[in-house]
């Protein structure tokens, strides 16, 4: 059964907000993830589960040009990640101002900054549990790849500022390091160790979930964030949280990572709080394996939004 949302209207609607776009990293392909999802029956699925819900076609960001885009450092596409995300947060926003879920389907992680923001922008009091094999909190400093899809993080928590970046407040930022928890983290950079120790950011690891199990991890990442399950949760899952052997079509695939029943757990966990208010699926990328395990992460995707939407075993 459904938990009633905390923060919704009784009449239970969801927005797809459809966002194929990649330029956030280098790899071909991921942009196409979004256009998958829907064309798996996303839609019914969700409509299957008693919601409203819109959907007005992907967001193709015609008025946004790169054409004139050099680095900034060794950041790639700054200026083309800064409009897409600034266009998707207020997509959110309106979504969320209206009462409905926003369940943004991407394309690559720096969105992440789009629709967090978009969300704050709604929900102040919001707080983000993000599901990844990645901590994506790289700052313009430690960034080694100038990939900004490893950098959203960072940018929300007002670490990285840029004059390209100024729609995105920094000082104060909307995130704060106590509204943010990681569950799944197992490729961590050297940087972002230091500065998920230097803000006291929660993380739970693979170590974690292997020494206490999802369900008890799950339990301490919300109350590290959200102990009396009173605050809005934006739930920003990166489907590479997901062991190869279960989500194997993404863009950084890192052994050893979450299985099948973890990533829905964590989903159904958060639905039966009544706190969720948006959800984010990233970084699917059809290009990148073979037809069987292309539908496989596929399904996955669907499936994990499926249950933080509320669907159940029983």
């Amino acid at each position: 059964m459904a938990a009633n949302n905390k923060f919704l209207p009784e009449k239970k609607s969801v927005a797809i907000v459809g966002c194929p776009f990649s330029g956030g990293q280098p790899k071909a392909g991921v942009d196409q993830g979004p256009i998958h999802l829907v064309q798996a029956g996303l839609i019914d699925q969700i409509e299957g589960l008693g919601y409203e819900v819109t959907f007005d076609g992907h967001h193709q960001f015609e008025d946004v040009s790169a054409l004139a885009d050099p680095p900034i450092g060794i950041l790639k596409n700054p200026r083309l990640v800064s409009k897409v995300s600034k266009a998707v947060s207020e997509v959110v926003k309106q979504h969320a101002s209206n009462g409905k879920i926003p369940v943004t389907i991407g394309g690559d992680h720096s969105l992440a900054m789009g629709t967090i923001s978009g969300t704050l922008s709604q929900y102040p009091e919001a707080v983000v549990v993000w599901i990844d094999a990645h901590a994506d909190l790289n700052t313009i400093e430690t960034t080694t790849t100038g990939n900004i899809h490893g950098m959203p993080v960072a940018f929300l928590l007002g670490l990285s500022t840029l004059p390209e970046y100024s729609w995105l407040p920094s000082s104060p930022p909307l995130l704060t390091p106590s509204k943010i928890v990681y569950i799944g983290l197992r490729d961590v950079d050297a940087g972002e160790k230091a500065l998920l120790r230097e803000h006291g950011i929660r993380a739970f690891s693979m170590h974690e979930v292997d020494r206490y199990g999802i369900g008890k991890v799950v339990d301490m990442a919300l109350d590290t964030v959200n102990p009396a399950r009173d605050k809005p949760v934006h739930l920003s899952f990166d489907v590479d949280a997901l062991d190869p052997s279960v989500a194997p079509s993404t863009g950084t695939p890192v052994r050893g990572g979450l299985t099948f029943r973890e990533g829905h757990y964590i989903c159904e966990a958060i639905h039966e709080t009544g706190c969720l208010v948006a959800l984010d699926i990233m970084e699917v990328n059809p290009s990148l394996a073979d037809a069987a395990s292309v539908a496989q992460t596929v399904a996955v995707g669907c499936s994990l939004v499926r249950s933080a939407l509320g669907e159940t075993l029983l």
